[in-house]
């Protein structure tokens, strides 16, 4: 990740209800969750939540899929880990300060295939 991809990505996450919808979606899983069901959850407006799906869309830390007529959305686990790697790439002087946190199907698939 770039630092331009990671400016974008704290800016969206500097909002207090994005913040919120992109928390909610990481706990979701791959699953992921309707507009409806985000917008019941967390108490958001349909027509705010919008503007913050679309801002996290933008920001490329959220997928839209659509499953009939619904709009599915899930946490891009891969662009969470990246940010986070990026955060903290020199921590430490460059050594590892805690355990790999990476989450989600992408991470899972990644360390099988390095224990493999």
């Amino acid at each position: 990740m770039d630092a331009a991809a990671v400016v974008g990505a704290l800016g969206a996450l500097a909002q207090e209800h994005r913040l919120a919808v992109f928390r909610l979606l990481v706990q979701a899983g791959d699953e992921g969750m309707p507009a409806g069901a985000i917008a019941e959850a967390l108490g958001i407006p349909n027509s705010s939540l919008s503007f913050h799906l679309a801002q996290l869309s933008r920001a490329g830390l959220i997928r839209q899929e659509r499953q009939s007529r619904s709009l599915i959305y899930t946490a891009d686990y891969a662009a969470m880990n990246a940010l986070l790697g990026y955060l903290t790439e020199n921590c430490c002087a460059g050594a590892a300060c805690a355990p790999d946190t990476t989450c989600g199907s992408e991470a899972a698939h990644a360390h099988e295939r390095k224990t493999a």
